[in-house]
């Protein structure tokens, strides 16, 4: 029997209007409450008729606030996909609210959650708009900002610790700042009165605990949103009223020693900040735009640990050929792809694995984002002329066995590196093109002889990032006529003896939502190309140095493109099939 049915038996309405009111719940964004709300029934009356009708005990969680503590029991996500809400740990039992007892999907989620926490759970019903109250209670970040606007002093805050060395600049604070600046401990502490101070202490605070690899902030005329970049994809995090922009910006600027008083052109600058404990930096890029400057900062989680080469997610064949390539007396390595690809991690992950007692290793890089032990690293200064060039010519007066330089940004560089290549060093460097091949035209365009490129190129390493699919968020399904003809066609002009070896199938994966990952996905997996040097490929270089030919003469020697990694990795269930797309 329905609850509407029972509603009937109870005298609230005619058995004929049911099927009416049936249709009108489906089409209401509110269901069946909202229809019984319209028609004068109070959400404590649903509620206990509800309760009577699921055999439940009913709450009201009027004027109820739930813990920090509680919250953390269950996910945002999966609070706002379940329709469920953690409201307390009574006798190590966990009370859970649910508004609609029907959904089964609901009721496994719980179940699983409960499970993975090893504790026991009760459900209790509970009307959509007190859950509506909890899911503002999530709300952390928006409800911190907007106490901070409305604040005018607090008595106690905690600052944001800058770490030695970032101290430069600080005391700028212009007239009129109610912030100042103390000495404790032999360490600048910038403590936390203004409301500016703490609503960008606070969106760095949710920026880092929510694994954002960047935030932006960008004033839009009339407001000024607030967005992380979060697995590769951009979401609004919060909007701002415009009147506060200039404080924000005026605020990381003193954060990132940078002129306050410059707004026409663009600043670079950089800070290190200590929360939980934890050392994180952060670059910062400010930018003139129509209504203001924007900034972008990007956050450098040296707590999040450097990956091993194991760890990177390199076939078995391209992890051989890879550590064949540094177990090379001399020569280039070179790591290609656009910004956010990961072509730091994977040099830092080169690096790790180097004999660091008995050769020398030197790096130039900017910013130094991991500390390796063993590794003279050093950071460029552009401001005052410390260049990757001009630092490359001192590296190679420190004996150095090992040269890792953070970017070939110039020509100037890149022929600095292949001369330093030439003459007995292994270099390491990354390279903004789209793909490995790319890596010999560009160096071309560098004014890079081409009989320079053959003897010392050893390596480039095509790589990209792809949303990577949670392990209990797999559902396999079949590939389309069209898919495997696509499959087919993209194999196709690999050698048969490469072929044959390829793990494909009829099927592959696609996220779906699961009760720990609502959104399917959660990181991301890099997914690789590797060019080999070799007698072939040398002659095209000399002959006919584009970017098609090189690929071609790769491609017939067996190199699997990052597009063919992609697909493989998506037969195996590490990334979802429709990911695949996202590498064009």
């Amino acid at each position: 029997m329905s609850f509407l049915l029972y509603l009937t038996k109870k005298g609230f309405f005619h058995e004929e209007d049911v099927p009416q009111l049936t249709l009108q719940a489906e089409k209401a964004l509110g269901g069946i409450d909202e229809i019984l709300s319209k028609g004068g029934m109070s959400s404590e009356q649903i509620l206990k008729l509800k309760g009577e009708y699921y055999g439940m005990e009913a709450r009201s969680l009027a004027g109820h606030k739930i813990t920090p503590d509680v919250l953390r029991y269950v996910p945002e996500e999966s609070v706002r996909h379940y329709q469920i809400a953690p409201l307390g740990v009574v006798d190590q039992v966990l009370e859970v609210g649910i508004v609609d007892p029907d959904d089964i999907a609901a009721r496994d989620a719980v179940q699983f959650i409960a499970s993975k926490l090893g504790m026991p759970f009760k459900f209790l019903l509970i009307t959509r708009p007190d859950f509506n109250d909890v899911i503002r209670q999530y709300q952390n970040l928006s409800g911190e900002v907007t106490k901070a606007l409305t604040e005018l002093t607090t008595d106690e805050e905690k600052g944001i610790e800058v770490l030695p060395g970032q101290e430069e600049g600080v005391t700028q604070v212009g007239a009129g700042s109610d912030e100042h600046v103390t000495e404790k401990g032999g360490k600048t502490q910038i403590v936390e009165e203004a409301p500016v101070t703490k609503i960008v202490a606070v969106i760095l605070k949710h920026a880092v605990e929510g694994g954002a690899s960047d935030v932006h902030i960008e004033p839009l005329g009339d407001k000024v949103r607030v967005r992380f970049r979060v697995d590769g994809v951009m979401y609004t995090s919060l909007i701002l009223p415009a009147n506060i922009h200039n404080a924000i910006i005026a605020r990381i600027k003193i954060l990132a020693s940078l002129k306050l008083d410059e707004k026409r052109k663009p600043q670079d600058g950089r800070f290190s900040a200590r929360m939980d404990g934890k050392k994180v930096d952060f670059r910062v890029s400010t930018f003139p735009a129509y209504y203001g400057e924007k900034v972008v900062l990007r956050i450098l989680d040296s707590s999040r640990g450097m990956k091993t080469l194991d760890m990177m997610g390199f076939s078995p064949e391209d992890l051989k050929a890879v550590r064949e390539g540094l177990n090379t007396p001399y020569g280039l390595i070179l790591i290609t792809g656009p910004t956010g690809s990961g072509k730091s991690t994977t040099l830092y992950a080169m690096l790790n694995e180097l004999d660091r007692e008995k050769r020398n290793v030197i790096s130039l890089e900017d910013p130094v984002e991991y500390n390796i032990a063993g590794v003279s690293q050093s950071q460029v200064r552009p401001e005052i002329g410390y260049t990757f060039a001009n630092g490359l010519r001192s590296i190679l007066r420190q004996d150095p066995d090992i040269i890792m330089v953070g970017e070939i940004r110039d020509k100037e560089t890149a022929q600095l590196a292949v001369q330093a290549a030439l003459t007995g060093h292994l270099v390491f460097s990354t390279l903004h093109t789209n793909t490995a091949a790319g890596v010999i035209p560009r160096l071309i365009d560098m004014e890079v002889d081409p009989y320079l490129i053959a003897p010392t190129l050893i390596l480039a390493v095509g790589q990209r990032l792809l949303r990577t699919i949670c392990d209990d968020s797999k559902k396999e399904v079949p590939l389309t006529e069209s898919q495997k003809m696509m499959v087919e066609k993209q194999f196709a002009d690999l050698p048969a003896d490469v072929r044959a070896k390829l793990k494909t199938s009829d099927h592959a994966y696609e996220a779906v939502a699961s009760p720990t990952c609502p959104s399917g996905t959660k990181g991301r997996s890099a997914v690789f190309e590797i060019l080999k040097m070799d007698r072939d490929l040398e002659h095209v270089i000399l002959t006919n140095p584009v970017e098609q030919a090189v690929s071609e003469a790769a491609r017939a020697k067996g190199m699997l493109t990052m597009k063919d990694d992609a697909l493989l990795k998506a037969f195996a269930g590490v990334i979802p099939f429709e990911e695949v797309n996202n590498i064009v």
